[in-house]
Parts: C-alpha cells; sequence; structure tokens
C-alpha cells in the first residue's frame, strides 16, 4: 500500500469522512475565502456574519467604500487587504461577466475554472480550490499551511517544495473521490496533532509512516 493510501486510511480511520455543507453562492464562497486568508475559521466566521449584516448583498458591497468593508470585517485580520480585496474581486467579476454570478464556472471544466478565478485580485491556486470544491464539487485540493506542514513532513511531497508546487503534486496525486476527505483531515490533524510547534508525534497516527520524527515510534 502506497504512503499516500496509508496515510489517507489512517486519518479516516482517525477523523472519519467529513460531513460538509456546500455553500449554495459561490460569490459568498469567495468572499468568506478571502476572509479565511491568515485567521481561524471562528474569526472567518463573525467576520463573515458581521459583513452580511452590514450589507445586504454582494452589490451592496461592492458600492461601499473599502473603509466601510474594512470596519465590518475588522475581526478577521489584515481586514484593510482583505476589504481592498473583496471589494476589487466583486467589481472585476462584474466587468468581465457584467454581473454578480459565478454559476458559470459549473460549465467549465476544473482547470478552466480554476484558471479564470485566479484572474480576479489576490486569488490564489488555494482559493480557487476552495471555492470549486466546497462550492461546485470539483475535484480540486486546495492546500492550505497545515495541508502543506504535514503532507510535507510526512514526505508526500519533495524537500523545498512550495505550497504552489505542492497544491500541484497533491491535486495529481489524490484520487478525485478522496480529495475534499484528505485535505479536511489533514487539517484537522494539522491543528490538533502535527502543529507547527512542538507536534505531538508521540500521540500521532501517522508516525509509522513519516518522514518528521527522529526517532522510531513504532
Amino acid at each position: 500500500m502506497s504512503k499516500l493510501r496509508r496515510a489517507m486510511d489512517l486519518l479516516k480511520e482517525e477523523y472519519g469522512v467529513p460531513v460538509v455543507d456546500r455553500r449554495d453562492d459561490p460569490v459568498d464562497s469567495l468572499i468568506q475565502v478571502i476572509l479565511s486568508q491568515n485567521t481561524n475559521d471562528t474569526n472567518r466566521d463573525r467576520a463573515y456574519r458581521s459583513l452580511m449584516e452590514r450589507f445586504q448583498s454582494p452589490g451592496e458591497i461592492k458600492e461601499a467604500s473599502v473603509d466601510d468593508i474594512s470596519d465590518a470585517i475588522s475581526v478577521s485580520g489584515l481586514h484593510n487587504i482583505k476589504a481592498e480585496r473583496i471589494k476589487s474581486c466583486l467589481k472585476e467579476i462584474e466587468r468581465m461577466r457584467g454581473d454578480l454570478d459565478l454559476g458559470f464556472l459549473a460549465s467549465m471544466d476544473v482547470q478552466e475554472a480554476k484558471e479564470w478565478l485566479r484572474k480576479l485580485p489576490g486569488i490564489g491556486p488555494k482559493s480557487a480550490a476552495v471555492v470549486l470544491n466546497f462550492t461546485f464539487g470539483m475535484e480540486t485540493f486546495p492546500v492550505d499551511t497545515h495541508v502543506f506542514r504535514v503532507s510535507s513532513r510526512l514526505g508526500l511531497v519533495p524537500d523545498g517544495s512550495t505550497r504552489e508546487s505542492a497544491y500541484d503534486i497533491l491535486e495529481d496525486m489524490v484520487p478525485g473521490e478522496r480529495k475534499q476527505e484528505f485535505h479536511i483531515n489533514l487539517i484537522k490533524h494539522g491543528r490538533k496533532i502535527c502543529r507547527a510547534r512542538s507536534p505531538r508525534c508521540k500521540e500521532c497516527v501517522l508516525n509509522c509512516i513519516c518522514d518528521y520524527p527522529e526517532v522510531d515510534l513504532c
């Protein structure tokens, strides 16, 4: 059994198969993805609720000042940058499409949809992959800091890989039907066990296949 398959199965045994609610509106999903950059899920959700309480629609957000958007999402961190990014993305979507609707992405193939989203300001491979996976169910594999850290320590990506190169490697490597499951379980494991500082290797279900521990924990 390959290391990848073993890692997926061990994490599935540990954390189960995630139950994920599909995001209905891709524009809302894009806004949430921007809010999630460099912050945790709790602050992302608080910022999103605050934003939608202040403004009734993406159209209102697009017409608002950057200062007003920034004030609404201040809990998310880097709120000035994110406010500018949200407004710029909404303006660019409308400029390119004539409205604020991303539903057309569903008719594209995965690569074409990723390339379209990455034309938007501040939208990289991880953000595009999240929108396409969690909104449209496309077989993409988002690589955030936790996914990158755990997969690097496991040796699933070569030494010296960047997050962007790891994204290409893992998206090709992970089977389509398990991409969302493995992505979410890697995040859970990175938060709980394989932390950036003081990883809890002795408690790790992956320690027998991991390249990171300096001693044999099996």
